[in-house]
């Protein structure tokens, strides 16, 4: 009966006779509807990229605009590929470089949050934490800004990609759709365009210097590091061997308690 209720009461939204006596009806009545469409299209779509590859992402039009505008020819090489198809060692790498609690937390490094936090309040350099999780949904859905709204949307689609995906596919969209150099997006196109080789090829030390040039891509090439990005290759190879190789295929602690939890409801629902 619950369900049913919940049910009429989102048909209302449309159903209902609007009340539209003076500008503060009318107001709350559009609000109802656009906030309505947008929950619901967010989810959809995040369901829908669970199974579909992304097509395209706001970043990337963004990029081929101010090409455009910057007299420059359009470049957009993208190619995706499963992550079957992407070498472990580019996975392990960007766990390594990008987010090394990436298979045991929910989409959030409280930890590192923090320690971002107080290091931006003692020093002029901008430190980020955030999670494989949360730039794969910045890159999919959203723009490239630091405003507290964007910020704010990044999270909300972050609940959403890590309560319908899972871990591997997070994975698979990630390395896919990051972007890894001037109008090259993916790793697969990154591979290609450095190294001539797809990325399921990838070495260890290819793969580590990809992910040290993932922070600033178009300013950074892994095909002729510079001494900061073979500092930092150094740095994410050592980190990959203490982290070991990331098992992408082994339910990670989000799916096991999700897991959990379902049957600790069935159980409680057989005893009543």
């Amino acid at each position: 009966m619950g369900g049913i209720k919940k049910n009429v009461n989102i048909l209302k939204i449309f159903t209902q006779k609007p009340n539209l006596k003076g500008w503060k009806g009318l107001l709350k009545y559009v609000l109802k509807r656009v906030l309505f469409i947008f929950f619901a299209s967010s989810i959809f779509m995040t369901l829908l990229y669970r199974f579909v590859p992304v097509p395209i992402t706001p970043l990337m039009l963004i990029r081929s605009m101010e090409q455009l505008t910057d007299g420059k020819v359009v470049q957009l090489k993208k190619q995706w590929v499963p992550i079957e198809k992407i070498s472990p060692e580019m996975v392990n790498a960007v766990v390594a470089s990008e987010d090394n609690l990436f298979m045991s937390h929910w989409g959030f490094d409280f930890d590192a949050i923090s320690k971002a936090k107080k290091m931006n309040e003692k020093g002029k350099k901008v430190y980020g934490a955030s999670t494989i999780s949360q730039q794969t949904a910045k890159n999919v859905f959203l723009w490239p800004s630091r405003t507290w709204v964007r910020k704010g949307l990044e999270c909300y689609f972050t609940v959403l990609i890590e309560l319908f995906w899972p871990k591997k596919r997070i994975m698979e969209v990630y390395l896919n759709v990051a972007e890894t150099g001037d109008g090259i997006y993916g790793v697969e196109a990154a591979s290609k365009h450095y190294y001539n080789k797809s990325a399921n090829k990838l070495t260890q030390e290819q793969a580590a210097l990809i992910a040290a040039s993932l922070p600033a891509p178009r300013r950074y090439n892994p095909a002729n590091p510079t001494s900061y990005i073979l500092s930092r290759q150094k740095k994410i190879m050592r980190l990959m061997k203490q982290i070991g190789p990331v098992q992408l295929d082994k339910k990670s602690k989000k799916e096991t308690e999700k897991k959990e939890g379902g049957k600790q409801t069935k159980k409680k629902s057989r005893k009543k």
